[in-house]
C-alpha cells in the first residue's frame, strides 16, 4: 500500500533511512560524512518537520505495518542555481529522496513508488519532476532513466562536510489537474 506519511511515521522514517541512504552513497565515502548526513537531514526530528511543512509530501510504501520504501517530494522553486540553470522556468517538484529497503530491490516497489510520485506531480500541475543522483551510482541511474527521466545538468551535493558530484535528472509530466 501506498500512502501520504503522517506525523506518526518519523521514527519509522529515520529508520528506514538509516538502512537505505547508506545505500545510495558513493564508493568511497567515509562512515563520518554518512553518519552525518543521516543526523542533519535523516534524522526523526528533521522528518517531523518534513511532515508539517506544507511544500513537502512523503509518500511510503508499508506493507503489514512496515515502511518499506519512502519518497519525499518538495512542490516549491528550488534555489541552487545549477537546478534553475538546467531547469529554466518550468513549474517542477523536486524528488528529494527516493528509497526502498533492500528486502524490495527488484520486486517493483521502487517502480511503484515512482510511478505514485509522479502522479502526485502531475495532480500539483507541476511540469515535471526533477532530482539530484550521485553521478557514480550507477544503479540508481539505470532506475531513472528506465523510469523516464534525462539528464539535465549537474549540481554539487554535501554529504556530511564533503561535497560530491549529482546529475540533475529531469522528467516532464502531463499535468492531471
Amino acid at each position: 500500500m501506498i500512502r501520504k506519511a503522517d506525523a506518526g511515521d518519523a521514527a519509522a522514517l529515520a529508520e528506514l533511512a538509516a538502512v537505505t541512504f547508506p545505500l545510495a552513497c558513493p564508493p568511497g565515502s567515509s562512515p563520518e560524512d554518512i553518519a552525518l548526513h543521516l543526523q542533519r537531514t535523516l534524522s526523526q526530528e528533521k522528518f517531523s518537520e518534513y511532515l508539517a511543512d506544507s511544500g513537502i509530501v512523503i509518500l511510503v510504501l508499508e506493507e503489514g505495518g512496515r515502511l518499506d520504501g519512502y519518497t519525499l517530494l518538495v512542490d516549491r522553486q528550488p534555489t541552487d542555481p545549477d537546478v534553475l540553470r538546467a531547469l529554466g522556468t518550468r513549474r517542477s517538484v523536486e524528488l528529494s529522496k527516493c528509497y526502498v529497503h533492500p528486502d524490495h530491490h527488484g520486486r517493483g516497489a521502487a517502480s511503484s513508488l515512482m510511478r505514485a510520485s509522479l502522479d502526485w506531480a502531475a495532480e500539483q500541475g507541476s511540469d515535471s519532476v526533477w532530482l539530484g543522483v550521485n553521478s557514480q551510482n550507477a544503479k540508481a541511474i539505470r532506475f531513472y532513466e528506465k523510469s523516464g527521466f534525462t539528464r539535465v545538468g549537474t549540481k554539487s551535493f554535501t554529504l556530511g562536510d564533503s561535497v560530491e558530484s549529482d546529475f540533475i535528472l529531469e522528467q516532464a509530466l502531463t499535468a492531471k489537474g
